[in-house]
């Protein structure tokens, strides 16, 4: 099921987004102001943000200028103002998509829909002397093969997907034990991690990738 977070300070509007887009494969969420979003996102994955320009506690456009490297997934802006430089200041700082308001919740379910197809992750993924292909199945680390088990495998592809965002232990022990999540061992994400580690880090005990994250859980760090 797809993630949405909308961060629009006006509920009535929001509510009717989440209405409109709710769907069976859509999960939507939403936050009023800046600061909860950015604890939002520090705790749950999230595969699109809507996101308001003007909010009580700050500008969505500084919001995105300030995050948008460490924000892998689709952003769409909402904007109240269609002036033509603030829409191409949007999109340069990283937004992909923008509606003006008033819209159409139909043109938004499409625009939404648009991001979500463009932003499904590739299967693979190379980083530094890492190549990842998990349609088939093949790692490799300078060149060499790495055999993973497949619960090494949900981890990674969980954490490349979500580079630069702290992701909850929680949160990754749901996603990776999908069917009985609520019986496995405390430890079990933890050595996960670790063999994760022995088999991709340079030096496991120093971390250059998956960095722990204390109090929260782990991420995929980026430069």
């Amino acid at each position: 099921m797809k993630q949405l977070l909308i961060v629009e300070d006006d509920r009535a509007l929001s509510r009717g987004i989440c209405m409109a887009l709710e769907s069976p494969d859509l999960h939507t969420a939403a936050c009023f102001s800046l600061g909860d979003a950015a604890a939002e996102l520090s705790r749950r994955t999230v595969d699109l943000l809507i996101l308001d320009v003007n909010l009580p506690d700050g500008s969505g456009l500084e919001f995105l200028r300030s995050r948008r490297p460490a924000l892998t997934m689709p952003v769409i802006l909402l904007t109240a103002n269609d002036l033509e430089t603030d829409i191409v200041a949007g999109l340069e700082l990283g937004a992909d998509d923008y509606i003006t308001k008033p819209f159409s919740l139909a043109v938004l379910r499409a625009r939404v829909n648009t991001q979500l197809r463009r932003g499904t992750p590739p299967d693979r993924v190379e980083i530094d002397d890492l190549a990842f292909d998990f349609g088939r199945m093949e790692f490799f680390r300078g060149g060499a093969a790495v055999e993973l088990s497949k619960t090494e495998q949900k981890l990674l592809r969980i954490l490349v997907e979500n580079r630069g965002i702290k992701l909850s232990r929680e949160d990754l022990v749901d996603r990776i034990w999908t069917s009985g999540a609520q019986y496995v061992d405390e430890n079990a994400l933890s050595v996960t991690v670790k063999r994760l580690r022995d088999k991709l880090e340079e030096h496991p005990s120093q971390p250059r990738y998956i960095r722990t994250v204390y109090g929260i859980g782990y991420t995929w760090a980026v430069k």
